[in-house]
């Protein structure tokens, strides 16, 4: 499959048309932002990590009966997806209070929850992707109340089976963000899923004072040693196929 026309350009990727209407390339740069766009920077090899592991994580998610957008990686940067119209909510799940959370509540990062939450956002950069509520979300046609409700149940799920996938490798899945689309009639996961939308720990330290960040936090909070923590988690990934 070829790529045509550029129809979109993202801060972490690039979607190109193909000779097929119901799909698109998908093309993963290096490129890293934080705070909607006020901190940009480079993560070398960022693109490749995060094409390989969402490829990776979808074929899991498929075969454990998660409908998603993946078709086929054509290398290591590009793949091939279907042609999806994005549902404008950013789903949050988490298991343990970190980042804007803890922010928003005054909870200490590193509190693990009774149960994981689930917060959306209205994806939306000029208005700095809000918090909403699914009646919010009812309110401004953003979703129907059936499109919510499976996304809601998906995202959980999703959070099931990975919670448990990265536990075998040795981290901690804090938090992480999903995002839906509509394909021929149904809700199918779709975006990403990598250092750059998760939050990983490495396991056993996330009640301390001094977790150890395998993720974007680590260009978020100049924490340093970025390019090692992607590299780490993608060697955990590939170790453990």
């Amino acid at each position: 499959m070829e790529k045509k026309e550029q129809l979109y350009e993202g801060k972490a990727k690039k979607v190109y048309a193909t000779e097929n209407p119901d799909y698109v390339i998908v093309s993963y740069k290096d490129d890293a932002t934080a705070f909607n766009g006020l901190k940009k920077g480079t993560i070398v090899g960022k693109g490749v990590i995060n094409n390989k592991m969402t490829n990776m994580m979808m074929k899991m998610l498929e075969k454990k009966g998660v409908p998603t957008h993946f078709v086929e990686e054509i290398d290591d940067r590009n793949t091939v997806v279907k042609k999806v119209q994005i549902v404008p909510l950013e789903v949050i799940i988490r298991n343990v209070a970190a980042g804007s959370f803890s922010k928003r509540y005054g909870v200490p990062e590193g509190t693990a929850f009774s149960a994981p939450t689930i917060e959306f956002s209205y994806k939306n950069d000029e208005l700095g992707d809000p918090l909403i509520n699914g009646y919010h979300a009812l309110a401004l046609n953003l979703a129907t109340k059936d499109e919510i409700e499976t996304i809601k149940k998906m995202a959980f799920a999703v959070n099931d089976i990975m919670k448990e996938f990265f536990k075998h490798l040795n981290i901690d899945l804090i938090d992480f963000k999903l995002e839906f689309g509509r394909y021929k009639g149904q809700i199918v996961l779709a975006d990403e899923i990598s250092p750059d939308t998760c939050r990983f720990w490495e396991a056993g330290t996330w009640d301390t004072t001094k977790h150890t960040s395998l993720d974007k936090d680590r260009f978020r909070r100049d924490l340093g040693g970025v390019e090692d923590a992607y590299n780490e988690i993608f060697k955990r990934l590939t170790e453990g196929e």
